[in-house]
């Protein structure tokens, strides 16, 4: 079979920007396993660097610290977001969108900025300077904005006459929401906290300003480049690029299977609208 001269330059095109996107990852993942990291051919293979970076006290505080932040963020900004799109589909009407739209700003303001912008407020008006909850706050906030878009998508193609008749029969708001919305709504949930996990994980503009000499990954391995690309930096991007890809495969296997859909409302919803 031949292809066509525009099929072929469009499959080039694809083959070429995959290339340009996974080859530097895959040549550090191979360089993190390599006795030399300057990685001569043929390799000689090691595990040297993986036990330097495992044994290394700095990075074994930042990995806790950026877990900490990573989880609690994801989980605050999961809950509030899940929240505040069960009310604009159920409750805000034609002001949803205006909603919307206030909901999804942070989206266009820098990091850096918002970074800064967290540090004078909180600590101004909370009193949180330089620690974990105000770092945890500003993070929130970045992420809040993807998974409110994220559990949107899901709950766009929810029929709410499950609840309205789940209330009928005697539930109380509390019981419909944990016993009929939660258990339908769930993998939106959760595709937005790998989301929203992933992202305050790996944010250096945010903890940067706002946790100063704390330790985080990315702060960490920012610090250690000031003394030139050491073996073991390989190894921490190699550790981080597979946990990331392992929570996007997650994510991938649940689109795959129907439990987190991004898509038009089905028919017979649109037309119960």
């Amino acid at each position: 079979m031949r292809l066509k001269p525009g099929k072929t330059a469009l499959l080039a095109t694809v083959a070429v920007s995959y290339l340009f996107l996974y080859l530097p990852v895959v040549h550090i993942g191979l360089a993190s396993f390599a006795r030399n990291s300057n990685f001569p051919y043929p390799p000689k293979w090691s595990l040297d660097t993986m036990t330097r970076l495992f044994s290394n006290s700095l990075y074994q505080t930042a990995l806790a610290n950026s877990l900490i932040i990573g989880i609690f963020s994801a989980l605050l900004a999961t809950a509030l977001a899940g929240l505040a799109t069960i009310g604009l589909m159920r409750h805000a009407g034609r002001r949803a969108s205006f909603y919307l739209a206030l909901f999804i700003a942070p989206l266009f303001v820098a990091e850096v900025l918002l970074g800064i912008s967290s540090l004078i407020f909180n600590g101004l008006f909370l009193g949180l300077r330089g620690n974990m909850a105000s770092a945890i706050l500003a993070n929130v906030v970045h992420c809040f904005s993807y998974a409110l878009l994220i559990i949107a998508t899901q709950l766009y193609r929810y029929d709410w006459r499950l609840d309205d008749a789940a209330m009928v029969f005697g539930a109380s708001p509390a019981r419909t929401f944990f016993e009929v919305t939660l258990p339908l709504i769930w993998p939106g949930l959760l595709g937005a906290f790998i989301v929203a996990f992933i992202m305050a994980f790996n944010n250096l503009e945010i903890s940067f300003y706002l946790l100063g000499a704390t330790p985080t990954l990315p702060s960490a391995a920012w610090g250690a480049l000031r003394y030139g690309v050491k073996p073991e930096l390989y190894a921490l991007a190699t550790c981080v690029n597979l946990v990331v890809f392992l929570l996007l495969g997650l994510m991938f296997v649940l689109m795959r299977t129907g439990l987190v859909t991004f898509g038009h409302r089905p028919e017979r919803e649109r037309s119960a609208v």
